[in-house]
């Protein structure tokens, strides 16, 4: 039997296992694609991450119910067609499920017959008489890589050297302030590009001992010091054919800068208390939020090892650079707390949400995420001004009238000055008389 719309991706989501089951088999005869679902939970990561065409869900389910998933999917996928399963029929139920944007009511037991008349009748159901058209997912527009969101142009220019990097071994140096999300940078690149089935490792130079890192990064063999016990792999040879991701990269001693720079080199790993260097197949992923050129002056950071870590290098924005960021990353939070702690989906007010817009998130995206954590645990369902902290309400940044502040003053200076000297930034710290560090973060 040949489907209305051949290999389409339809959601299943049920408690019930030997329904599922028997879905999927129906469907797959139909020549569908199926996901399946145990809960509503699961179901919305399923949707955040997967291009969806129909969803069939039942009513009765623990924690959070099938009438609450149409009403989200009525709202986020307006497109979306959506039939509702259900082994305990009521009037009351079949008006609710329809009056929310269901598609089809099918009650338990059901034939393959009747499934399939249900499923046709729900790909028909495209508003205007229109054939039906696949919904993008919902972040789509605004996500290019799992788990990064935004549309904003500075967070595009990002994604746009992610795409270029991905499928190639190339090192890269991802810079930025704390928060800011580099290590989803990192894991972007590696899980969106060909080598994604190969290892991830991400190893926090700055939360490791000095004494210990070089023989946690490269390995040790047994005797090589104290309580060396036996042979021991270190990360890289742990991320073989994969990624290592290096964060906080200022942090590495002059002694384990030198291992890596021959590892960049060479392409060789040698372990601590050996001679033989073993052959790797490793990209480098380096990150920081520390100036690494001023290092580079201070003698505390070798400055041929930054240039081999900085063959691409990726600036991540701050979040007070794209305020227009910040509604997507909080519809993303809330949906992760609120079904976290209040089984159900939260919503926020429409001033709360401008409060959340016009802070200037010293912590970025960490920060924001505590604090729409925080607000989901404290309210009743939908996040108002009452739920945000005061210290963040009193610290809003509203638009200034009348004279410019010292600080708008100072910024058209040093674009003047920086005008003068063509963009070279060690004259323009001259002229201004302060060092080129200090220029950097005004900069930024």
């Amino acid at each position: 039997m040949t489907a209305l719309l051949q290999k389409e991706n339809i959601l299943l989501v049920d408690d019930d296992i030997d329904i599922l089951e028997l879905l999927q088999r129906h469907l797959k005869s139909m020549n569908y694609h199926t996901y399946k679902a145990v809960s509503v939970k699961e179901a919305l990561y399923i949707l955040k991450d997967t291009e969806i065409d129909l969803l069939v869900t039942d009513i009765n389910m623990p924690e959070i119910d099938g009438l609450e998933l149409v009403k989200y999917v009525t709202e986020h996928y307006p497109d979306m067609p959506k039939l509702v399963v259900t082994g305990f029929p009521s009037v009351e139920d079949a008006s609710n499920v329809i009056k929310h944007g269901a598609t089809d009511y099918l009650t338990k037991p059901f034939t393959k017959a009747e499934l399939e008349i249900a499923v046709k009748k729900a790909f028909a159901s495209k508003p205007n008489g229109q054939t039906f058209k696949r919904p993008p997912k919902p972040t789509q527009a605004a996500n290019g890589f799992d788990g990064m969101i935004g549309t904003s142009q500075s967070f595009q220019k990002v994604t746009q050297i992610i795409e270029r990097v991905k499928d190639n071994r190339a090192t890269v140096l991802v810079s930025g302030e704390s928060g800011t999300g580099k290590e989803l940078v990192a894991r972007a690149i590696h899980y969106s590009g060909k080598f994604a089935r190969a290892p991830f490792i991400a190893v926090n130079c700055g939360a490791i001992p000095e004494g210990l890192l070089e023989a946690e990064l490269f390995g040790y063999t047994k005797g090589a010091f104290t309580g060396a016990n036996e042979n021991r792999d270190g990360f890289f040879q742990a991320a073989n054919q994969g990624t290592i991701f290096l964060d906080e990269i200022g942090n590495a001693p002059l002694g384990v800068q030198n291992r890596l720079l021959r590892v960049l080199q060479e392409k060789e790993v040698t372990k601590v208390g050996s001679q033989m260097a073993e052959k790797l197949e490793v990209r480098v992923i380096a990150a920081t939020n520390s100036d690494l050129e001023e290092l580079i002056r201070k003698k505390t950071f070798r400055e041929d090892l930054f240039y081999r870590l900085s063959v691409v290098s990726i600036e991540v924005p701050p979040l007070r650079e794209r305020p227009s960021d910040i509604p997507l990353l909080v519809e993303k939070f809330l949906q992760k707390y609120g079904v976290e702690y209040k089984d159900r989906l939260v919503r926020i007010s429409d001033e709360a949400l401008e409060v959340l817009k016009r802070y200037s998130w010293p912590g970025n995206i960490r920060e924001l995420e505590n604090v729409v954590q925080r607000a989901v645990i404290m309210c009743d369902g939908e996040i108002t001004l009452q739920h945000l902290p005061d210290t963040l309400k009193y610290k809003i940044e509203f638009p200034k009238q009348g004279f410019k502040t010292l600080q708008e003053k100072e910024r058209e200076y040093i674009e003047e000055v920086l005008l003068s000297t063509r963009g070279n930034k060690t004259k323009a710290a001259e002229i201004l008389g302060i060092n080129r560090k200090t220029l950097r973060e005004k900069l930024k």
